[in-house]
């Protein structure tokens, strides 16, 4: 089940990707993947999670994955209408005993997700090892927990290489955030990446990070790129997003759901399928072997060589846990402090991420 488009060059189509490469490696036709696209209340306002979900029942679905955290009400009262059907909430806590969304009664209802966080932080690196103005602005979706923390990701790793790698000072690197108010662009009711985009550049911006389900920061960086601008942006979710506009991307930080979910299809035709909690990481022998790695990086044309070798070090470094961008001193952004000097962040304070860091312009609520 797709929130946006299964052709979104995002998050849906690396989803639905996923799903292609499960029936691949299980040797089934692709017509065994039941897939519903665009599943959000402004494309289908009358549909339901519970409804989709007795439909594809009814089609036969052995498994069923909802790959959007707006699905969270709908997906868990379907698991509790079909309770000998396997179920993945992608990017959930139900199934995490210490969360905060934890739900014993729901023993069919798994959850997976990737640590992006590795991948936003090195997002955020490569944009400052760019930036000759000093300012990266992030495009932002809608304001959650999973949103705040990749942006405080994305900040930490820019921070670290701007101060270790580019020979500027950390405290005069700009950060800011603005958030359109849902993952994709929905006319009238977002505000429109495009247009947010503009005002970045016009703002001074030279790097965007988009943390949206679609291209457009990377396309309107293209765009501005054929004028003469010198500016860039990096994508997010799709290992392919760098082809809307190449020259112009710096890189790419990826889903890549295809090994977790056909561990899953695998367990349930063992029939030992069980409610995890998964928060998966990169492969760090190979961040982008498309058999064992949650979370990659794809490096793209418009990273410069010299970059491209310091990001190199910066990602050894996540690998060898040598650089570890989760330790104190680090305060929220109302200067409370969030990590005393030297403590480290446990999994539930980074996953329940409540503000954007000290540091970070831009709102760390909905008004």
């Amino acid at each position: 089940i797709l929130v946006g488009p299964q052709n979104d060059r995002g998050w849906s189509q690396a989803h639905y990707d996923a799903g292609l490469y499960v029936m691949d490696k299980l040797g089934l036709p692709e017509t065994n993947l039941i897939v519903l696209d665009k599943m959000n209340t402004s494309d289908r306002p009358e549909t339901t999670i519970p409804d989709v979900v007795a439909d594809m029942v009814d089609q036969g679905a052995n498994l069923i994955f909802a790959t959007s955290d707006d699905m969270k009400d709908g997906i868990a009262e379907a698991a509790a209408a079909f309770p000998d059907v396997p179920m993945i909430w992608s990017s959930g806590d139900n199934a995490w005993a210490e969360g905060k969304g934890y739900r014993a009664d729901l023993t069919n209802l798994g959850n997976i997700m990737g640590r992006m966080e590795y991948g936003k932080a090195i997002a955020g690196c490569a944009a400052a090892l760019t930036t000759s103005t000093g300012k990266i602005s992030y495009l932002g979706p809608l304001i959650n927990d999973e949103t705040r923390r990749l942006v405080n990701s994305a900040y930490l790793g820019a921070e670290y290489c701007y101060e270790n790698y580019a020979g500027g000072d950390a405290a005069n690197l700009s950060f800011d955030v603005k958030w359109i108010g849902f993952w994709f662009n929905i006319p009238g009711f977002t505000l429109d990446p495009t247009q947010v985009t503009n005002e970045f550049l016009a703002a001074g911006s030279d790097v965007i990070i988009s943390g949206i389900d679609t291209t457009e920061a990377l396309v309107r960086a293209g765009q501005a790129q054929e004028t003469g601008e010198a500016v860039w942006a990096i994508p997010y979710d799709y290992e392919d997003a760098c082809a809307e506009a190449p020259d112009a991307c710096l890189g790419v930080p990826y889903f890549h759901w295809g090994p977790s979910y056909l561990e899953t299809a695998n367990n349930v035709i063992g029939g030992s399928f069980t409610n995890e909690f998964w928060w998966l990481g990169p492969d760090w022998d190979d961040i982008n072997n498309p058999d064992t790695t949650a979370i990659g990086w794809i490096p793209g044309d418009g990273l410069s060589s010299e970059a491209a070798s310091s990001l190199d070090t910066f990602i050894a470094g996540l690998a060898s846990g040598d650089i570890d961008l989760w330790v104190g001193p680090l305060n929220n952004q109302d200067g409370t402090p969030w990590l005393g000097d030297g403590e480290k962040a446990t999994d539930f304070q980074v996953w329940y991420t409540e503000q954007l860091l000290e540091g970070i312009v831009g709102a760390s609520a909905a008004e």
